[in-house]
């Protein structure tokens, strides 16, 4: 790669440590992107990925130590005044958030997003000028023009992201930098949203930065590969070179547990002890109406299954197909139109008091972000040891008790290290280990995992399969195992479902949906699904 001005980034022997930290986050980081190039940031988790993104932008907590060579466009942020590094931020760089969100304000419209970015940074531009601009750039990310005054709570996830793409590219800035923008998202839609932001991309000659944890999304998009570990890059090639012929120990340790994931064997057929069984079941949301024709969006509509003790059973299909509602229905967090839910034998919907709380004792969650569903005030001991308090299944000093054999159980020792730890104290994997440690303390006989690995890297994913995988072996207990990720929900359940409009369309083996897809919605999933190059 050539080196001088001609660089949109370059970052030499970057260092940075955070105020309460006693190590270097980066420690000696090289890195140079040139106008138009695709490189993807990849490595395991706590590498520093995000922490490139805060340092490039300077958006660091006050008290951080920021050192070593950093120059955008040409420019060292560090130098600037508060104006001219806002300034440099918003035209220099194009930011495209994991949580679109996070940036987006719900007061706002969709359209006056666009105008007030536009309003300022481009003050002169004649008001006419800035609202064609901004129905443009909604016609140029596949929005269109007539949603100018939707809000954002009236879009779906990917097309949030696709207005935060808009944002991100409104001034026509010569580097996007994108921080895990499509984790949340199903396949085939974080597929759309790549190609709209490449598209983009390219029309307009901008280096685009993809920091994802998914090793086969960014060898899809991205022509050239570095690998993070701690706080330096251990591993710089072309994406096909890396994900083939990995030389750093991290980088194979990545790809293996990458091709782990996906290729992982059918488990064995679990034992034939019926847990759970589902029924033409109906969930149904009243969108208004007159009230004797109201218009109804069935969300979940005459969905049918049943589960056995051991088994896991994979969920999939696109954005808005009736997973998550069928999982808050049948954690009792939806309201039930219709049909009918066995629970070890006990018909549910018609259990009340205290033997519906009971009952649901025996089925629990665990969440896609453990740290949003974690108290942050709470110590790790606490967290889990609240549901046998709240139940009142063991005094204080049991529960404690239980919590340290939960611990063990999770893979969290020694015990000691991790019970008076506060979430922010732990890595993401560490997390989820938590939460699936407070899912267990109530002896459940089925688990609904939503989305439980999507927002780890690879590494840590295998783990966490791995251990879910041994926790059901040991346990017996049942899961259904909610993903948008179909290489995953081949490799680790016994069956899978495909959900569309609230239906399933089709179920199967999980290897034989992956490479025998018959529904078109299958199809079109299993071709938005990045898969790693044969080695």
């Amino acid at each position: 790669m050539s080196s001088g001005s001609g660089l949109v980034l370059e970052l030499k022997q970057l260092r940075l440590r955070y105020p309460s930290s006693d190590r270097w986050t980066l420690d000696g980081l090289d890195l140079e992107l040139e106008p138009g190039e695709r490189l993807a940031l990849v490595g395991p988790s706590g590498c520093g990925k995000s922490t490139v993104a805060r340092a490039v932008l300077q958006l660091l907590p006050a008290g951080s130590q920021c050192l070593g060579g950093l120059k955008l466009q040409g420019q060292d942020p560090r130098t600037l005044g508060r104006s001219a590094l806002r300034q440099l931020r918003g035209e220099a760089v194009g930011l495209v958030f994991q949580d679109p969100m996070t940036r987006l304000n719900p007061l706002m419209t969709v359209g006056n997003h666009l105008l007030d970015t536009l309003r300022a940074h481009r003050p002169a531009t004649p008001s006419t000028k800035r609202r064609n601009r901004a129905e443009q750039l909604l016609e140029a990310v596949g929005i269109g023009a007539e949603r100018f005054g939707a809000y954002p709570h009236e879009f779906s996830g990917g097309m949030r992201q696709r207005l935060a793409i808009a944002l991100a590219m409104a001034l026509d800035p010569p580097l996007v930098i994108a921080d895990e923008p499509t984790t949340s998202l199903d396949v085939a839609v974080a597929n759309q949203v790549m190609g709209a932001l490449q598209t983009l991309c390219a029309e307009r000659g901008s280096a685009l930065l993809l920091i994802s944890h998914d090793l086969a999304m960014a060898n899809r998009w991205c022509e050239r590969m570095a690998v993070l570990d701690q706080g330096r890059v251990a591993e710089l090639n072309s994406s096909l070179t890396v994900l083939t012929e990995p030389r750093s120990d991290v980088g194979q340790r990545l790809v293996a547990a990458a091709r782990q994931r996906e290729g992982g064997q059918t488990p064995a057929a679990p034992e034939s002890r019926l847990l759970l069984r589902v029924e033409n079941l109906r969930c149904w949301h009243n969108l208004g109406g007159p009230p004797w024709a109201p218009t109804w969006l069935k969300a979940v509509d005459g969905v049918s299954f049943a589960l056995q003790a051991g088994e896991s059973l994979g969920v999939v299909g696109g954005s808005g197909c009736g997973k998550s509602t069928l999982c808050r229905a049948l954690m009792g967090l939806n309201p039930i139109r219709g049909g009918q839910v066995w629970l070890n034998g006990q018909e549910l919907l018609r259990l009340r008091g205290p033997q519906e709380q009971l009952a649901r004792r025996s089925i629990q969650m665990v969440f896609q972000d453990p740290l949003a569903c974690l108290n942050p005030a709470m110590r790790v001991v606490d967290a889990i040891a609240d549901p046998l308090l709240i139940h009142g299944l063991a005094k204080p000093a049991a529960a404690r008790e239980r919590v340290r054999e939960l611990l063990e159980l999770v893979g969290l020792t020694p015990v000691e290290e991790f019970q008076n730890r506060r979430p922010r104290q732990l890595s993401g994997g560490q997390q989820q280990r938590v939460a699936i440690a407070r899912a267990l303390a109530l002896d459940p006989r089925v688990l609904i995992c939503d989305e439980s690995v999507s927002m780890l890297d690879a590494e840590i994913q295998a783990e966490v399969l791995m251990l879910l995988r041994g926790l059901q072996a040991r346990l017996g207990v049942a899961m259904l195992f909610i993903t948008h990720d179909l290489s995953v929900a081949s490799g680790f359940c016994h069956r899978v479902i495909v959900l569309d409009k609230g239906k399933i369309v089709e179920e199967g083996r999980g290897d034989q949906v992956l490479q025998a897809p018959e529904a078109a919605i299958t199809r079109k999933l299993v071709a938005a699904c990045p898969r790693l190059p044969a080695v």
